[in-house]
């Protein structure tokens, strides 16, 4: 998931639309729903904002220590997983 839709979940998962979000930072609505689009990358400061109106992270917006914590085994088996899906949806394109 990229930032414009993680934002775009928590936005609506308070019920706020895209012009109450945009008024509060401040920015245009058209500027704002950039963002959500992944067209444009917010500035620091709109970052800033968003989280603090959306009670996000940075952290969870810029997937940063993710996988931090992860044991080698742990990374393993996420790569197997990943590789038993690849080789499902190869499996019924086919």
């Amino acid at each position: 998931m990229n930032i414009g839709e993680k934002i775009r979940n928590a936005r609506e998962d308070l019920d706020l639309s895209q012009e109450e979000v945009a008024r509060q930072i401040p920015m245009s609505q058209s500027g704002y729903s950039k963002i959500e689009r992944n067209v444009q990358e917010p500035s620091i400061m709109q970052l800033r904002r968003i989280c603090q109106i959306l009670n996000i992270s940075a952290d969870f917006l810029l997937s940063l220590n993710y996988f931090d914590n992860l044991s080698e085994a742990d990374l393993n088996l996420l790569y197997d997983i990943k590789s038993a899906i690849k080789k499902h949806l190869d499996k019924s394109k086919a």
